[in-house]
């Protein structure tokens, strides 16, 4: 018995050591949620010359705010990065495709991403509306001059027209009095517009004028075209 009592004693001061130096473990739960992390874009070097950054609208959908901010060069789209967003998986995956579709396309026309119609369409909208906003900014400080000191440029964004095939908008670049380019806004997304909108524009650069006939098959399209430019040609200096 002698023997077996130091070896009880020695074997409970070893667990009393063990239980003394076990490290602790933090059991406190961070409710810290970090934002989405805003997704990268093929942007233009920061501080290049020319560049407009222009915030889009903020879009409440139901699976949480949407907004863009769209860079620019002249006219040109050259970033798109995200502001807000849906904290989702599916936002995640779709976003780089939608900005991809807006670099490429120049516009907001682009198509809506499977899996995430909800973002896709708060996206097009907080875009279109900087879109909107850059073309808006370009027009009331327009009347630069060009080459000659006798002729100015001058662009000037038409009215929104909701046609049943969706909304048209265009663009008109005036040197003086001549018409010198047409550029869509915003056009329905079908065959038949992308078709027609090439012989409209080319139209209008022949006829300098509104007054131009309807491509076959793109009627709708062709009306509210129509009706964008001549808008656009009467609040030329204005």
């Amino acid at each position: 018995m002698k023997r077996v009592i130091p070896a009880l004693v020695l074997s409970a001061a070893g667990l009393v050591t063990v239980w003394r130096y076990e490290p602790s473990v933090d059991t406190g739960a961070s409710t810290e949620v970090a934002a989405p992390v805003a997704t990268p874009s093929a942007s233009s070097p920061a501080g290049s010359s020319g560049s407009t950054v222009v915030t889009g609208s903020t879009l409440q959908t139901e699976k949480g705010p949407v907004q863009v901010e769209v860079t620019f060069e002249g006219e040109k789209i050259t970033a798109v990065r995200m502001l807000q967003q849906p904290n989702h998986p599916q936002t995640t995956a779709a976003v780089p495709k939608l900005i991809a579709e807006t670099l490429t396309a120049q516009s907001a026309d682009i198509d809506t991403v499977s899996g995430a119609t909800i973002t896709s369409d708060g996206y097009k909208e907080s875009l279109q509306a900087a879109i909107d906003k850059n073309a808006s900014a370009a027009s009331s400080s327009s009347s630069k001059p060009s080459a000659s000191p006798e002729t100015t440029t001058e662009t000037v964004a038409g009215p929104t027209v909701t046609t049943e095939k969706g909304p048209v908008q265009v663009e008109v670049t005036f040197e003086g009095d001549a018409i010198k380019s047409v550029r869509m806004l915003q056009q329905p997304n079908h065959p038949q517009t992308t078709a027609a909108v090439p012989k409209l524009i080319a139209e209008t650069l022949t006829a300098q004028s509104a007054d131009i006939d309807t491509v076959s098959g793109a009627t709708i399209t062709s009306d509210g075209y129509k009706e964008s430019l001549q808008a656009a040609i009467d609040a030329k200096g204005a």
